[in-house]
């Protein structure tokens, strides 16, 4: 794995969130590469990881046994197009971790046939605890695949799903999920204000009981309604304020929202998509 060399296409919070896990991991700085017009984020992230730096794609892209777009999708087009010749002359193994680009649209604008895996990481990948599902086509190796788990296991959890389609339900959970999760913080926050607890109180409750749960659920071999149950007594405070959701249809507005999410997805990988 020392031996491989990785070209970040991008300076970005996600590049730099890979590249600080990777080196974590013990990848050696001197075999990763970044490449940014803005030449204040390539000294940022040279001056954190003592990478090497480059303005021009091209050239880190036809150096590379990997290289990962890390671009908005907005410009993705563009910053493909404007590699594809050393794409297609190396052969590299793409990661793309950029939401809503479908895997043809971006082999069409690398060039044509390449080893290509679309991955959806999330924010959390910024502090090493991202929820990150894969895609590859039927060009990317063993070997390949392997490769691109061990990038993004670099920053948790990384996970496969074998039908492309699957990503845009992925975008929908685990990409945007993170901002339902701060929703109800916010709203426990506030509530619990109005019922006395001061600013700082009611923040630090709200957060280490969301981060005790979801470390329960890890860590458990028991699904989510048998932990809600555990914790749930007849009669009890959790009973009654679990009725008030029921009843509010939380259920049914979490499926609206996940499928409003899914839905967005889908039209914005067709709009990206077009020439």
């Amino acid at each position: 794995m020392n031996e491989i060399r990785v070209a970040f296409i991008g300076a970005g919070n996600m590049a730099r969130s890979l590249i600080g896990g990777l080196i974590a991991d013990g990848w050696d700085p001197a075999r990763i590469s970044v490449a940014d017009p803005d030449r204040e984020q390539l000294n940022a992230v040279a001056q954190l990881f003592q990478v090497h730096t480059e303005t021009d794609n091209q050239q880190v892209s036809g150096q590379s046994d990997v290289v990962v777009l890390a671009v908005k999708p907005q410009i993705m087009n563009a910053v493909a197009s404007a590699i594809s010749a050393q794409i297609q002359a190396r052969q590299p193994l793409v990661i793309s971790v950029a939401a809503g680009i479908r895997g043809q649209d971006l082999q069409r604008w690398l060039g044509g046939r390449c080893a290509l895996v679309r991955c959806m990481p999330n924010t959390q990948a910024l502090v090493q605890s991202g929820a990150t599902a894969l895609y590859a086509n039927d060009a990317v190796s063993r070997e390949q695949k392997d490769l691109a788990e061990s990038i993004l296991r670099a920053v948790g959890l990384a996970l496969w799903v074998d039908d492309e389609a699957l990503m845009d339900a992925v975008t929908a959970l685990s990409g945007s999920g993170p901002a339902y999760f701060f929703l109800v913080i916010e709203a426990l926050e506030e509530t619990a204000r109005t019922l006395g607890l001061d600013a700082k109180s009611a923040r630090l409750l709200a957060v280490q009981t969301a981060f005790g749960a979801a470390k329960m659920a890890l860590e458990s071999s028991e699904d989510a309604a048998s932990l809600r149950r555990r914790v749930t007594y007849p009669g009890g405070t959790t009973e009654a304020a679990l009725e008030v959701l029921e009843s509010g249809g939380l259920r049914d507005l979490f499926q609206n929202a996940l499928t409003a999410a899914c839905e967005r997805s889908k039209a914005l990988a067709k709009q990206f998509g077009a020439d």
